[in-house]
């Protein structure tokens, strides 16, 4: 059932067979139909995700009924909302099955106990959080300096494996392009 995770574990990092099971005792698997939700708005989050199977996403509708795509979570990513997880108030983001999906979902006070039991898990997962800080800065610098086309080459050469998978709805909201721009800008890079 955990089969996925172990191997991205184990890819990753040293385990010994001991900490294999410590990690499996703690972990759920939550299965998700298309369109089904992992988390709504106003719920507090209360887990560490990792998408074994599927994908899924992350967003925010606006008042004006605006979707507003914070991330796309394939398979061997981690999702969640990080401030409510951190500060438990109530989550500012959704996530929402894009297919079939099934996540190994870690609660926090189990999460917390690997990371003391576990040095080489500890390390790997403060790595994460730095990439992923990376990636955050990496995506402001896009949204606020990048050209459409910029942007969608940069959304390529981040999921290159999941752009066939995504309606290009959901790609131009993750871009913060209109469908129609996203539409040139696709037509235009096909003819070069």
């Amino acid at each position: 059932m955990f089969d996925n995770f172990i191997t991205y574990l184990t890819d990753k990092i040293e385990l010994t067979p001991e900490q294999i099971i410590m990690v499996e005792q703690v972990c759920r698997l939550k299965k998700l139909r298309r369109k089904q939700y992992l988390l709504q708005e106003g719920d507090i989050w209360r887990y560490n995700a990792f998408v074994s199977k599927g994908l899924v996403r992350t967003f925010r509708v606006d008042e004006k009924g605006q979707e507003h795509i914070f991330q796309f979570s394939p398979e061997n990513w981690w999702a969640g909302d990080r401030q409510s997880y951190v500060y438990e108030e109530p989550a500012k983001f959704n996530i929402e099955a894009l297919e079939d999906s099934e996540i190994i979902l870690i609660p926090k006070g189990d999460f917390e106990t690997l990371l003391e039991a576990i040095p080489a898990y500890n390390t790997f997962q403060r790595m994460l959080l730095e990439r992923s800080f990376v990636v955050l800065q990496n995506r402001i610098h896009m949204g606020n300096s990048y050209t459409a086309e910029e942007k969608y080459n940069e959304f390529i050469k981040m999921y290159p494996d999941i752009i066939n998978r995504i309606p290009q709805h959901m790609i131009a909201a993750y871009l913060g392009l209109s469908p129609e721009t996203l539409s040139r800008v696709r037509n235009h890079s096909a003819k070069k």
